[in-house]
């Protein structure tokens, strides 16, 4: 059993739709550089498998939502990225760590050859991208959600900071997001920066909430390495590698990752099964709108299953739906 975190402070909310619900077993996953990683799996054991891997600041808690509506018919399984959660922090921190890890993951979890639908948010996105070409990861996925997430010009592209593009629009998002600075307990002032930079405007008090729980528990120099890492991502060549059908969802007022990235994802996938934009919504869609980022789960999970539907043709085509 992997330990818990050394922050005293809350880690997620404690009841209500974003309360993590108990996971039938916990065990760990040990990733190529010997970085212990907890792992969750929820759900019935004769389901269709879903794994999930969250991104940049959050943990397996930012999944409740998703985990309590695929449980009662799915096999789910969560994981902390490595310094995240109930993760221990690494000395190694690249997003060819994030590839080790997911095969780790799907190594410890899946028996050889069992197919899943693998369902990355932002830096879990980045997590897909990265092990796209990996062996371990081409003999259990069967297709794939990239949801809010990127491929390269994170920072560059970033919205966050609500100026024209350019150099000092780049710089003063650098400094933002990399920040050494402790993030501190949650505040009525810190749950309006945290909404304003990762959230819609029609984001609830509860949406919020939850949110600020989990990313508020980040330890401060987790979330500054990592912030390293993803101002130099690039996994352009690797969107190609991604030969599994692939979904891209993302929120219209996404200022993380805004709908630019999510265009260039379609339009370099080999096997785009669609692009969802969500209107109004912003980075934490999966939180946001839980039941339109399961409802395309559950579609990837009918469509291509434990097959993988490696025959499927490509479709990139664009989705507006309503945000729930």
């Amino acid at each position: 059993m992997s330990r818990l975190t050394r922050s005293t402070r809350p880690t997620s909310v404690a009841d209500g739709p974003y309360a993590p619900p108990a996971p039938v077993r916990e065990l760990t996953a040990v990733s190529a550089d010997g970085t212990r990683l907890h792992v969750e799996v929820h759900g019935v054991d004769d389901g269709p498998v879903v794994v999930l891997s969250h991104g940049w600041t959050c943990s397996i808690a930012f999944w409740a939502a998703q985990i309590r509506e695929l449980a009662p018919d799915h096999r789910v399984v969560a994981y902390d990225q490595r310094g995240h959660g109930r993760s221990p922090a690494s000395s190694v921190y690249s997003t060819d760590a994030l590839a080790d890890d997911l095969e780790a993951v799907l190594a410890a979890t899946l028996a050889p050859g069992e197919k899943a639908v693998v369902v990355g948010h932002s830096m879990g996105g980045m997590t897909v991208l990265a092990a796209s070409a990996r062996p371990g990861f081409r003999e259990h996925a069967a297709a794939v959600l990239l949801c809010s997430t990127g491929s390269s010009r994170l920072v560059a592209e970033a919205l966050v900071v609500p100026m024209r593009a350019g150099r000092l629009r780049t710089w003063l998002t650098r400094r933002g997001l990399s920040s050494r600075a402790p993030l501190g307990p949650v505040t009525p002032l810190s749950r309006r920066i945290l909404k304003y930079a990762t959230m819609g405007a029609g984001s609830t008090p509860t949406m919020v909430e939850a949110c600020a729980r989990i990313v508020h528990a980040c330890p401060r120099k987790v979330r500054y390495a990592w912030a390293r890492v993803l101002d130099g991502v690039q996994l352009d060549d690797q969107i190609r590698e991604l030969t599994v059908p692939a979904a891209v969802v993302v929120g219209t007022a996404d200022r993380m990752t805004p709908p630019v990235h999510a265009r260039a994802l379609a339009a370099a996938l080999p096997k785009c099964h669609g692009v969802t934009e969500l209107p109004g919504l912003g980075h934490m869609a999966p939180v946001e709108a839980p039941g339109a980022v399961t409802g395309i789960v559950r579609e990837l999970v009918t469509v291509h299953g434990q097959s993988g539907s490696a025959d499927t043709p490509a479709d990139s085509s664009v989705r507006m739906e309503e945000s729930a």
